[in-house]
């Protein structure tokens, strides 16, 4: 398995709802590294997994809405918690639409998979990773 992985980074802030959280109940602000991993069987005729200057654009676009943003005021997330596991769906969901829109260079019917990390310190990451 071949794979092609780019990185940027958001800032945001948000709060949780649950007993669980404890502290982190209350509003709080969080800097994520975001990897993006891009997965193919094979090379394609370039020799290429995706174009890594197309896959790092995308990778900007689809994180744009997040940065610097309140999380709690986002439409789309009202109700939810949006934890770093939860993140990590929401930026593959994006990413995946890119990618079946052959955005990165390569169709995306030829990729395998995507996989997404975020960082949420030196000692803690989580990551989805989904066929496409």
């Amino acid at each position: 398995m071949h794979a092609v992985e780019v990185r940027d980074h958001i800032m945001i802030a948000h709060s949780f709802k649950g007993e669980v959280f404890g502290p982190a109940q209350k509003l709080h602000g969080a800097t994520f590294v975001v990897d993006a991993a891009f997965l193919a069987g094979d090379l394609d005729a370039n020799g290429i997994v995706v174009d890594i200057g197309r896959a790092h654009e995308v990778l900007k676009e689809v994180l744009e809405p997040l940065n610097f943003a309140n999380l709690d005021e986002v439409p789309e997330f009202k109700g939810r918690n949006t934890t770093t596991e939860f993140l990590t769906r929401h930026i593959f969901d994006r990413l995946a639409e890119a990618a079946r829109a052959n955005r990165l260079g390569r169709p995306g019917s030829e990729l395998s998979a995507i996989r997404v990390t975020l960082h949420e310190s030196h000692v803690a990451r989580a990551w989805y990773e989904g066929t496409l």
